[in-house]
């Protein structure tokens, strides 16, 4: 089956960065788009950014310019990597695959910043 699992979540203090790392499995990862959403408490799960099979990118306008997403389609991996963090960017961090209409979840990755 479909496994989607996420790495590299923690606690930063504002203005520091940190890696994310989802590694997908069962799924045909080079033609899938990868992306990354994030929710924080009492919010609805939000957008963060996609990466097409093509390379064609797309952020959230909250994010851009301090986040920047990339997949390894030789390691069925994509990466998020989150510089500049504000304490608004605290939220559970979700890796997603979209394939033919169907999307994928991984499990989430907590990501707090605090000081």
């Amino acid at each position: 089956q479909v496994q989607l699992v996420e790495s590299g979540g923690g606690l930063v203090q504002p203005g520091g960065s940190l890696g994310l790392s989802c590694a997908a499995s069962g799924i045909n990862f080079r033609f899938a788009v990868m992306g990354w959403y994030r929710q924080a408490l009492g919010n609805q799960r939000e957008l963060v950014g996609t990466v097409t099979s093509g390379g064609s990118i797309n952020y959230a306008d909250s994010v851009k310019g301090r986040f920047t997403i990339n997949r390894d389609n030789a390691k069925n991996t994509v990466y998020l990597q989150m510089n500049s963090l504000k304490s608004e960017d605290s939220a559970v961090y979700y890796c997603n695959a979209k394939l033919f209409g169907v999307n994928f979840w991984g499990q989430g990755t907590q990501v707090t910043v605090s000081s």
